[in-house]
């Protein structure tokens, strides 16, 4: 495929809307807690942004096969989530909140879809995986600048005025965005269905409305692979993979979910919050160079299977070690846990993305992926929703535990999976 040079200019849209998406996701929770909300209201919260940012997915994706119109979709989604920042500024209660944490995850979602059309469309093929790189690099710096200000910010002003922030870059990001010129052809949304740089820029973000993609919305038959394992057999062993990844995510959200309401139950100051979430960040940047290199060494089965061992060490860190503690060590066991999670993601992300990847039968793409990103957002949303029963029913030691059940039984069907898999290696033999 050969291209004229087309500008990318905007790409920098990318690291000014990441200090808001990041800013939000960080510090609406904080603000629930703060108008005397818990952990119910941070779970219902977070489960209603999740799942109605899963259907903005699927609506954004047939906008943009239909018209291609992606600057338009950007100006309006930058629009709504600036609008929806100051609307947070002039809140005083929580009832509000209820609104407005799914009509940012509803409008927010639609930048990824763009995003990953515009690599495609502003660059030849051949260069696809180092602009899927960059874009992943200037998301990650966006998501520090955002734990940056908000440590600093929440330290001298009132939080509620961090909204305004958040206002402020998604206004640069709309700004950046309006620069943004017609290609000379369009690539059919699909088509990052069929590229291994593709699916692992979709799965590799850390926040997770990128996981939401659906190049087909799948029907019911769609998943008679997962039907076919309820049921006690093996039509084809990807059923084992979307089943694997739908506790995964359900595990890791009831960790994610309970987080910060935990933090706060221990009496740590909304700056000590986000430096733990800056702690994290300068985390997923060290090890988004040093993944492929052990997945290379290890190769994706193995990387996957030593994905789960700080994934599961971080939640029964915080369960059993962070809240027995006070002061500095509290705060240095929170980190650790934190840590333990972002490394155990980037491995579990690159890795399962590559065998995701490879074990869609071919003509099965769009499908394949549209029924892997709803096991993922159902892992989500039921597992935000368990994170909040859980803790109001026991306590938050329970909560992590059960989290690390669930990563268990994930870790389980992988096996699974791989052993089928070996045994169908070995008929064919």
């Amino acid at each position: 495929m050969t291209l004229e040079p087309i500008s990318k200019k905007w790409i920098w849209f990318i690291f000014p809307i990441n200090i808001a998406a990041e800013g939000l996701h960080t510090a609406i929770p904080l603000f629930v807690i703060r108008l005397g909300g818990g952990i119910s209201e941070v779970a219902l919260i977070t489960a209603m942004h999740y799942g109605v940012a899963a259907l903005g997915a699927i609506f954004w994706g047939k906008i943009l096969d239909k018209y291609h119109a992606k600057k338009a979709v950007l100006v309006i989604s930058f629009s709504i989530v600036a609008l929806c920042s100051i609307w947070l500024f002039y809140t005083g209660k929580i009832e509000p909140i209820y609104a407005i944490s799914p009509i940012t995850g509803f409008f927010l979602v639609a930048r990824s879809q763009v995003t990953q059309m515009l690599v495609m469309e502003t660059s030849p093929n051949n260069q696809w995986s180092m602009l899927f790189a960059r874009t992943s690099i200037l998301a990650t710096i966006g998501s520090l600048a955002a734990m940056v200000l908000g440590a600093v910010w929440s330290l001298y002003f009132d939080g509620r005025q961090y909204f305004l922030v958040c206002a402020a870059s998604t206004c640069i990001a709309l700004g950046i965005s309006l620069k943004i010129t017609k290609t000379n052809f369009h690539i059919e949304r699909h088509t990052i269905a069929h590229s291994i740089h593709g699916i692992h820029d979709t799965f590799g973000h850390f926040r997770l409305h990128h996981h939401f993609v659906f190049p087909k919305v799948p029907a019911l038959h769609d998943y008679k692979h997962v039907f076919t394992i309820l049921k006690g057999k093996v039509s084809h062993e990807i059923g084992f993979l979307f089943l694997t990844n739908l506790l995964f995510y359900f595990g890791s959200n009831i960790y994610f979910t309970a987080l910060t309401p935990f933090l706060k139950n221990l009496g740590l100051s909304d700056p000590v919050v986000f430096l733990l979430y800056l702690t994290q960040t300068c985390t997923m940047i060290g090890i988004f160079f040093a993944a492929p290199k052990i997945i290379s060494k290890t190769g994706e089965e193995r990387a996957t299977v030593l994905a789960y061992v700080p994934r599961i060490l971080g939640m029964l860190v915080a369960g059993f070690l962070v809240a027995i503690f006070s002061g500095m060590t509290t705060i240095i066991f929170a980190a650790i846990s934190m840590t333990l999670m972002v490394v155990g993601f980037s491995l579990y992300s690159t890795a399962s993305s590559v065998i995701l990847f490879k074990s869609i039968p071919k003509g099965f793409e769009g499908t394949y992926l549209g029924v892997n990103s709803s096991m993922v957002g159902l892992g989500v949303f039921v597992g935000a929703l368990t994170a909040g029963f859980i803790t109001r029913v026991y306590d938050y030691q329970a909560t992590f535990l059960g989290a690390a059940v669930i990563l268990a039984l994930s870790l389980g069907l992988f096996w699974f999976y791989l052993r089928h898999r070996l045994s169908e290696k070995t008929v064919h033999q």
